[in-house]
């Protein structure tokens, strides 16, 4: 990592270039105290994007807590005035926007603390250039470690290596140069091949927008003239593949029909040919329509409404591509995710996934390894906690448009939702589509549900019972089934402790293997049903998320959740088996209503009560429920 000696000629100006000025987003990373806050409000001060209430807001709360001197307390912008610092209050990541006759930018201050890793991850996932901090007096710390393998991760390519306070260290170039040495060393394991080191002092200014008299020896860019002459983003750039999601279908009136979205890479001219996917269909641009006229050329970063030559089917979520290289589509995928629920994130267990204007359901099929963020180095990993980076497989319910990050970050970005509370729980880029995904296809079949159905002469459907250990799930759905077999309905049962002896023998009583085992018969009961049969499954299945699972797999009136209400107490006092008094000892561990938790449902179809029903009571309102369906 070469530093440029002294040289006049590294601050002279350019000419300014005769087009609006680009933009550029970038983060601030370091650890505690590194000085984050400060450098920012300090480029906020020099480029003169402070307000003039906030000015005299700084130099009243400089006085007040005795920071006045040569240069106020700027990182009092960031970091919260006066009300903010009496009531204890900090920002996770606090974003500012500021220009220069050159460019406009977009900056974020993420917290420096390992706990919020993913609001650095959120930052980076959008950023142009990393600016990672290091106090010259502490050099380089675990956390310095950790961001540069974030941003790395996330493909951020151009990494400023902004040495603050080097007045603690009397301004030697020495100290200077070696952290500079040991971060060159970071940087080739992690493959950051693009780093500008530059030594500096934020609270005086010296090195952040003009260069100072303590360090003479140093002749490369002041900070902002780094940030001014930094690469545009990766959809600005020549040859970036044209983008353009859909979000809507513009249609005024009979004769007009066009697509309406924002071009998130390259660009596109009337006459383009474009590819729309996931269909696959071809059509060439007729015009590109907005608010104020046609345009004859648009870019990243517009939204407009383009029309095709010919009558085209799409709608919101599709991706119109350039023809010549359009994305990929798939419904199997790998990707590198960063878990931001406080909520366990277990293999199997539904979500939503959105990428671009895209949402369908996702499960994480397969956690390939966790990744030490310092080091980069894999290990193995079943399920992910808050913050955890892993590399995952995820597959979809259906194929979707996407580009591998690397190619472009807008579209191969993507998060996973949570189905119940719609909290986003992750946040992912694509790496590839799996190989498998694309050789694998749907194979259309003559024979259908509804002819089986009719064979049957009832109608498929899933009984899904749930309820506590003990409260009678498989003794009721016993009942239930001999009763319909005795009036000529086709059944078959799924027991719990059945498909534990074959199906399901591989998996244990985990979290994340009730939900793998949940998973299973769910797939096995919609085939059931789709063969036309009436299907009774006998389980805890003890998470709501789960069970959801198992209903959207079906049609919308197959799924029948039966609640078998027992309270906790009845269920021990029926524990035939001995399973409670063992996991009251210890002996049985994640064992439902002792030290694993259940959610009973919300909304079921049936609701059962045994202390007020008997078994026999219970299965012939079952029945009478199903004929009525019949």
């Amino acid at each position: 990592m070469a530093r440029p000696s002294p040289d006049p000629a590294v601050a002279a100006v350019a000419p300014l270039p005769d087009v609006e000025p680009d933009l550029l987003r970038f983060i601030t990373c370091g650890s505690v105290d590194d000085g984050k806050s400060t450098l920012i409000g300090r480029l906020l001060y020099e480029c003169r994007a402070l307000p003039a209430d906030q000015l005299a807001a700084l130099d009243a709360d400089s006085r007040r807590w005795g920071t006045t001197g040569d240069a106020p307390d700027f990182a009092l912008l960031l970091d919260g005035l006066s009300a903010e610092r009496e009531q204890g209050i900090t920002i996770d990541v606090a974003y500012r926007f500021f220009s220069t006759p050159r460019r406009r930018f977009i900056v974020a201050d993420c917290p420096g603390h390992e706990q919020y890793t993913r609001n650095m991850a959120t930052g980076a996932s959008t950023a142009d250039l990393a600016v990672i901090l290091v106090d010259a007096a502490k050099g380089l710390l675990p956390q310095t470690r950790r961001h540069a393998a974030i941003v790395r991760l996330l493909g951020v390519r151009h990494v400023i290596l902004a040495v603050n306070k080097m007045d603690l260290v009397g301004h030697r170039e020495g100290a200077f140069d070696r952290i500079v040495e040991a971060f060159d060393e970071v940087a080739r394991s992690l493959g950051l091949d693009r780093v500008t080191p530059i030594p500096l002092v934020a609270r005086a200014g010296e090195n952040v927008v003009h260069r100072g008299p303590s360090m003479p020896w140093y002749g490369g860019p002041t900070l902002l003239e780094a940030l001014e002459a930094a690469e545009p983003s990766d959809v600005d750039r020549p040859g970036a593949p044209f983008r353009m999601a859909v979000q809507w279908v513009n249609r005024p009136n009979a004769e007009f029909r066009g697509f309406a979205g924002l071009i998130v890479s390259g660009h596109v001219h009337p006459g383009d040919r474009v590819r729309i996917l996931p269909s696959g269909r071809e059509a060439r641009v007729e015009r590109i329509v907005t608010y104020d006229g046609d345009l004859e050329r648009a870019v990243a970063g517009q939204s407009v409404t383009l029309t095709f030559d010919r009558e085209e089917d799409a709608s919101r979520g599709d991706l119109v591509c350039g023809a010549t290289d359009p994305a990929v589509v798939a419904d199997r995928i790998e990707a590198t995710l960063v878990w931001l629920d406080e909520a366990e994130m277990l293999p199997g267990r539904p979500y939503l996934l959105k990428i671009g204007t895209r949402t369908t359901g996702a499960i994480v099929t397969e956690v390939r390894h966790r990744i030490d963020v310092e080091t980069l180095k894999p290990h193995p990993a079943k399920t992910l906690a808050l913050n955890d980076i892993a590399v995952v497989e995820l597959s979809l319910d259906q194929a979707v448009a996407f580009d591998p990050y690397e190619k472009c970050r807008l579209t191969g970005a993507f998060i996973l939702i949570d189905r119940l509370s719609n909290a986003t729980a992750g946040a992912g880029v694509v790496h590839q589509a799996l190989r498998r995904a694309q050789n694998i296809h749907w194979q259309a079949l003559d024979v259908t549900k509804a002819t089986r159905a009719a064979m049957n002469n009832q109608k498929p459907q899933l009984l899904w019972f749930t309820g506590l250990s003990g409260a009678g799930k498989s003794t009721i759905a016993n009942l239930v089934e001999k009763k319909l077999v005795a009036l000529g309905k086709r059944t078959y049962i799924l027991d719990g402790d059945n498909i534990r002896h074959g199906l399901s023998r591989d998996l244990g009583f985990s979290d994340a293997d009730r939900v793998e085992n949940i998973r299973r018969v769910a797939e096995v009961a919609k085939l059931m049903v789709d063969a036309g049969l009436i299907v009774l499954t006998a389980f805890i299945s003890p998470f709501r998320a789960e069970r959801r699972m198992a209903r959207d797999l079906l049609e919308p009136d197959e799924f029948v959740e039966v609640f078998i209400d027992t309270p906790l107490e009845v269920a021990e006092r029926r524990d035939v088996k001995g399973l409670y008094a063992k996991a009251r000892r210890g002996e049985i561990r994640n064992f439902t209503g002792i030290d694993s938790p259940y959610e009973p449902p919300e909304n079921p179809e049936i609701h059962i009560d045994t202390t007020k029903l008997s078994a026999e009571e219970a299965a012939e309102r079952i029945v009478a429920y199903v004929l009525a369906r019949c």
